[in-house]
C-alpha cells in the first residue's frame, strides 16, 4: 500500500480506516483479484496499528465479498469494489427477507423470477 492514511486521532474506528485503505488498494489495482495479501502482522506494522485491528478490517472485507480466507493459502483478493458493493446489498436483502419470514430458497426463486 503506497500512501497509507491511518489517523489515530480520527473519530473513524481504526479497523474501518484499515478496511478503507485495503479497499483503495484493490480499487487502484495495487491488489488484484486472486492475489494474496501480506500477513496481518506485516500489514499492522506498515499501517502502525495492532494486528487484531487489521484482522477485524479483513473480516469486514470478507463479509463484503472483497477478500477470501483460504486454509493454507492465506487471504486473497476475491473481487472488485463493485462486487463488494453488490455483496453489501445482498447481505441487506437476505437480512430483510429473513426478518419478513422468507427462507433462502424462496428468496432465490424471487431473484430468479426477476431475471
Amino acid at each position: 500500500m503506497e500512501s497509507v492514511k491511518i489517523n489515530v486521532a480520527s473519530n473513524i474506528p481504526l479497523y474501518r480506516q484499515v478496511a478503507a485503505e485495503i479497499r483503495r488498494a484493490i480499487a487502484n489495482d495495487e491488489a488484484k483479484p486472486g492475489e494474496r495479501l501480506p500477513l496481518a502482522k506485516d500489514l499492522a506494522t506498515v499501517l502502525g496499528v495492532n494486528k487484531n485491528t487489521v484482522l477485524r478490517a479483513m473480516h469486514e472485507l470478507r463479509d463484503e465479498g472483497l477478500l477470501e480466507f483460504r486454509q493454507g493459502r492465506g487471504i486473497t483478493v476475491a473481487g472488485t469494489p463493485e462486487r463488494g458493493a453488490v455483496m453489501t446489498k445482498v447481505n441487506e436483502l437476505v437480512t430483510f427477507a429473513r426478518s419478513q419470514g422468507y427462507q433462502s430458497d424462496e428468496l432465490i426463486a424471487m431473484i430468479e423470477a426477476v431475471s
